[in-house]
């Protein structure tokens, strides 16, 4: 407020001496102030409060400056220097403030050399020139694309072209993700010259190692995904032996496919690599159908074999057995077997005939009946009346015929103890069984 009152130019003294003092008194001199003031009044007056003001006391005016010059100005006094220097300290040592960003750090350096590193909020280092601070985002994302710009369009050939084990060349464009590790931030500024581009670079060279150890199909086709994860840990692995404090993130295999001056002829060996793979799929179908049949009919046959042998054996341990049971009874009555033996045979024999044989050995005359002729007619009148007929009519027809049959087999049947043989009359199976009987 002192140095605003001293410089006021709107003090009507000001320019005119002391005439602004001891000026209460309302009943004093008339005004002054209608007038201009002299210019060296004001620079007299002007002196004399600098030198007021800077602990210079004295009265009276100055001297009077030279003419067609500035007087010079008075030195300050030693405590407003003190003063100044204080405030300057006190600001300079303000200015090591600052505020760190959250997902930032702050690389503090001595004179040039590594110190600390600061932690997101409120800090402070000593001020510049002593000590330096560089914040360093660790929690971006970085990205950079190889092969390609943007677009996969946009091709970078250099990058892309990559050759395989099999001595073939294949167009490989990626996407490469990294971050810096959290205590990554001086080894990011200080170890190496160009950090990001020390990433692409391990990042190209980890890949066309990769791809070179790999055949051409297995990097199109099947082994993507393999290709990428083995390229993220050999750079890694590169990153790390510089001590870059950079970690990749992810690797993600973008396109592979052949150079485009091969692509059409590419693209027939691919179309013929798919017919033979359709062509298989089918054959492996088909065998797979064939060979459950085969081995089902192979073990049906198995089967009926085995049943066959069983029923053979079954049978032949039969016949001995019967043959065993003949020779038995042949022992104790020879005559009575053999002849039993014949008569069973001649009925097996002429059981399928439909002729009769009658062995007379009392009279050479032999009535002779066309049992086979009179047999067929039956059954052809049958055969007429059941397809004439109403269905009723036709089944008692037929039934006639039938219940006679029966009734015939089962006398002789009872009879004999015998089943009549098929196509004879009951009434010769007596005869056949008794053949010397009269």
């Amino acid at each position: 407020m002192r140095l605003m009152k001293l410089f006021n130019l709107n003090d009507p003294g000001w320019g005119r001496g002391n005439q602004n003092q001891n000026n209460d008194d309302p009943r004093g001199k008339p005004d002054q102030s209608s007038g201009p003031p002299d210019l060296d009044e004001v620079w007299r007056d002007f002196s004399k409060r600098l030198n007021g003001l800077f602990g210079r006391r004295g009265g009276g005016r100055g001297p009077r400056p030279p003419s067609g010059g500035l007087p010079s100005l008075p030195g300050p006094s030693p405590r407003f220097v003190l003063l100044l220097v204080v405030v300057a300290v006190l600001l300079w040592l303000g200015s090591g403030f600052m505020i760190v960003q959250e997902g930032q750090v702050a690389v503090v350096t001595r004179f040039g050399q590594y110190v600390k590193t600061l932690n997101p909020g409120l800090q402070w280092r000593l001020p510049y020139p002593i000590e330096a601070a560089q914040p360093v985002n660790i929690a971006q994302l970085r990205t950079f694309e190889v092969g390609f710009r943007g677009s996969s369009r946009n091709k970078v050939l250099p990058e892309s072209l990559m050759l395989t084990t099999d001595e073939n060349i294949v167009d490989v464009q990626f996407v490469v993700q990294y971050r810096l590790l959290p205590d990554g931030a001086p080894a990011y500024l200080f170890n190496t010259s160009q950090p990001d581009e020390s990433v692409r670079q391990a990042a190209e060279t980890a890949m066309r190692e990769i791809v070179g150890r790999k055949p051409m199909d297995f990097v199109l086709y099947s082994g993507r995904t393999e290709v990428a994860s083995e390229v993220q840990a050999l750079a890694q692995s590169i990153l790390d032996r510089y001590k870059t404090g950079i970690q990749i993130s992810t690797v993600a295999i973008q396109n592979v496919q052949p150079p485009e001056q091969v692509q059409a002829a590419f693209d027939d060996a691919v179309k013929a690599g798919q017919d033979r793979e359709r062509q298989v799929n089918e054959g492996n179908a088909y065998a797979s159908k064939v060979v459950p049949e085969s081995e089902g009919q192979a073990a049906r046959m198995i089967q009926d074999s085995e049943g066959y042998s069983a029923q053979v054996i079954g049978k032949a341990q039969g016949d001995t057995s019967r043959f065993d049971s003949i020779v038995a009874e042949y022992t104790k009555a020879p005559d009575v077997t053999r002849e039993r033996l014949y008569l069973e045979t001649m009925q097996d024999i002429l059981s399928d005939s439909a002729k009769v044989m009658i062995d007379a050995s009392v009279s050479n005359n032999m009535l002779y009946l066309p049992l086979d002729k009179i047999m067929g007619q039956a059954a052809r009148s049958v055969e007429g009346s059941s397809s004439s007929g109403s269905r009723d009519a036709g089944s008692s027809s037929g039934s006639a015929p039938a219940a006679a049959g029966a009734a015939q087999a089962a006398q002789g049947q009872s009879g004999s103890g015998r089943t009549a043989p098929r196509g004879v009359p009951s009434g010769l199976d007596g005869l056949m069984t008794s053949p010397y009987s009269n």
